[in-house]
């Protein structure tokens, strides 16, 4: 199966000598008589020899701790390892290690562009000042360490410089995109009780302005736990609410003295994201500050290739995993680069401009985009010089063979292209890009470093070039710390352990080739992922289901390499309600308001039953499965549902769709 990837790029051999990563090895071998002859020997070793790997890295990016580690690995058990127990340290205090002092912190550290405002540009001397400034704030506010700051803001160097601000203290952060509703931002917020929330008044996209000043209202009520509030007047500058703090007032009066740095547990925790399953709540996952500076230095650097000469853009919202991995850009001394806005206005060449602007050297955004870019036919490497371009990265969903292709032709011949996948869940990716390997179309370089990431069969099994479950075996550094507010740790077990004991299941399908490149298939449970961006369906039950006129429903997203994501909805309506283009529209609009506009589904379809098992459950895997081309009498068993008579609509449904 291998073979159906045809060779796309191989690295020069300036470029294999040049790399973070060769430096690594021949560090490996020269401080340590470590000696390999390819990666994946290296990457053998990496989870063979777990502690010795990462005690390695440690030493190789001289992380700062103000007291030392007395053991690198409590455990091998999952869950429940804990790494490198007793030291403390400081995640923000590494970025502090880099231009602080005489020229070179007048460097550029972040350039950023909008639809809302010209470009703005902030030294590392600048981005310094303002880190201070906002922390000796929130101190001032009462912030502690383990208080959580809340954050609805747009990719912006606010938001970048609250995040850091925030860790310099030991506040634990948390963000949404404010083109996220009300409802689906306090599903997460509520669950972690704030101390303080930094919002901002509205935003632009696409050419239009969206007011948030009700939202921010609503949170204010609604969070109950809330002592102060920051606004951000972006979108006017002249928004002010009663009572609050703007964000202009926080640096109007610099801290004095030097940045201080509270020294914190390994695993002190540094923020908390969100992935949801297919019922309940979204999970608050808890990242922290160790295993997720230790997995950011190893990945930015050893896979990604980034450094201090660095321009590096991963186009996200701050809803997005995908953020958090920009902004700490600044981790390996890149300079940052941010854009506020709609990526395809007022055409698909706006981000490609800017890459040539800002001589970009890592372009990065989610893999439907460059589809987007193939469908519109654009040629940004004729269009555009982007000479200083090295890398452009995808993630966030399947990438196609033939966009992987599109960017050889149509961007640049001479570019490694790092499509990776990972999650929200690890803060990390499993598998990726690698610089000193050839890349496949339609495939993953490589499995990531101290990643034990395997492909296993129905009975457990692991297996070489055939699609499993994707699970790894050995813990990893940036693992969740816990579940916020989760008793006995249940949703954290019932997320990743429940399939197979002792190993996490992250709930995708998997190849891994003979060469040791990885493919992936989309998601083998029902979570919706689209456009990277993570989406319980218990979330959109919750909306659709407070219509009125809907009694029921069921959403699936057809997402699957190699074919154009299809979410279709399936609504039970009330007796003597028509379906009609109206009610359509309003489903729609409510979906798009109190959620987001990238979970309204792509069709809506009125149905007598929503298919569900003997103890009441949707089953939306079943219907998935069904609509991915499986037969009937693989994906459900009549005996184990409540309603088996409504199967027989679903399958024709499925023929039909599949004649179409």
């Amino acid at each position: 199966m291998a073979d159906d990837h045809p060779l796309l790029w191989t690295p020069s051999a300036e470029r294999v000598a040049s790399s973070r990563l060769t430096h690594f090895m021949q560090w490996l071998g020269t401080k340590h008589g470590l000696y390999f002859p390819d990666y994946e020997a290296l990457w053998e070793w990496s989870v063979n020899d777990l502690e010795r790997f990462w005690s390695l890295v440690w030493i190789y990016f001289d992380i700062k701790s103000s007291a030392p580690y007395q053991e690198i690995l409590s455990t091998h058990a999952m869950p429940g390892a804990e790494w490198f127990t007793g030291s403390r340290l400081n995640f923000a205090e590494q970025l502090f290690r880099f231009n602080t002092e005489g020229a070179s912190a007048d460097k550029v550290a972040v350039v950023a562009e909008s639809e809302v405002r010209e470009r703005v540009t902030l030294s590392w001397r600048q981005v310094r000042d303002q880190i201070t400034a906002v922390a000796q704030a929130l101190r001032d506010m009462g912030v502690v360490p383990g208080d959580r700051v809340v954050a609805y803001l747009p990719n912006t160097p606010e938001a970048a410089i609250a995040f850091y601000a925030c860790a310099s203290i030991g506040a634990v952060w948390s963000s949404c995109s404010p083109d996220m509703g009300s409802a689906s931002v306090l599903d997460r917020f509520r669950q972690i009780d704030p101390k303080v929330l930094i919002a901002v008044d509205g935003y632009r996209y696409g050419g239009k302005d969206f007011n948030r000043m009700e939202v921010v209202e609503t949170m204010r009520t609604e969070l109950k736990t809330l002592e102060h509030t920051i606004l951000f007047p972006y979108l006017n500058p002249a928004s002010t609410l009663p009572g609050v703090t703007t964000w202009n007032t926080l640096l109007a009066h610099p801290a004095e003295g030097e940045m201080q740095f509270e020294q914190l547990p390994f695993n002190h925790p540094l923020w908390i994201v969100y992935s949801s399953g297919t019922t309940g709540m979204p999970k608050p996952i808890v990242h922290g500050h160790g295993g997720s500076l230790i997995e950011t230095l190893k990945a930015h650097a050893l896979h990604l290739d980034l450094g201090e000469n660095d321009r590096f853009l991963w186009f996200s919202t701050t809803g997005w995993i995908m953020w958090n991995s920009q902004v700490t850009g600044w981790m390996v001394g890149s300079t940052i680069c941010l854009y506020d806005g709609n990526p395809g206005y007022p055409d698909m060449n706006r981000l490609w401009r800017f890459a040539e602007e800002m001589e970009l050297t890592f372009f990065g955004i989610g893999a439907a985009y460059f589809s987007n870019c193939m469908k519109s036919g654009i040629e940004p490497g004729k269009q555009f010089n982007l000479s200083h371009l090295k890398t452009v990265g995808a993630t966030g969903s399947p990438l196609v063979t033939e966009a992987y292709q599109w960017v050889y032709q149509h961007v640049k011949q001479d570019i490694m292209l790092a499509s990776i996948s990972g999650g929200t869940d690890i803060a990390a990716a499993f598998v990726g890009s690698c610089p000193i390997l050839p890349l496949y179309a339609g495939e993953m370089q490589c499995r990531t470093l101290g990643v034990a990431v395997y492909a296993l069969d129905d009975h457990g099994k692991s297996m070489i070039d055939a699609v499993g479950e994707l699970v790894v075996t050995e813990p990893m550094p940036s693992m969740p710390l816990y579940f916020w507010n989760d008793a006995g740790d249940k949703r954290y077990l019932e997320s990743y352990f429940e399939h197979y004991t002792g190993l996490w299941r992250h709930g995708d399908w998997i190849r891994i080739t003979p060469r040791g490149g990885a493919v992936i298939y989309g998601r083998s449970d029902a979570t919706i992922n689209r456009h990277g961006i993570r989406m319980g369906t218990a979330e959109i039950y919750r909306v659709v289901e407070d219509l009125p006129e809907v009694l029921d429903s069921m959403v699936v997203d057809l997402e699957y390499l190699g074919r154009e994501s299809w979410m279709p909805l399936f609504v039970v309506l009330r007796e003597g309600v028509a379906f009609d283009e109206a009610l359509d529209q309003r489903i729609r609009e409510k979906i798009r308001t109190q959620l987001s506009g990238r979970h309204v589904p792509n069709d809506i379809y009125a149905v007598s039953e929503i298919p569900r098992t003997l103890t009441g459950k949707k089953m939306e895997l079943p219907i998935k499965k069904l609509l991915l081309g499986m037969p009937l009498e693989k994906v459900a068993n009549p005996d184990a549902m409540s309603n088996p008579g409504c199967l027989q609509w679903y399958a024709e449904f499925a023929a039909q769709r599949k004649t179409t």
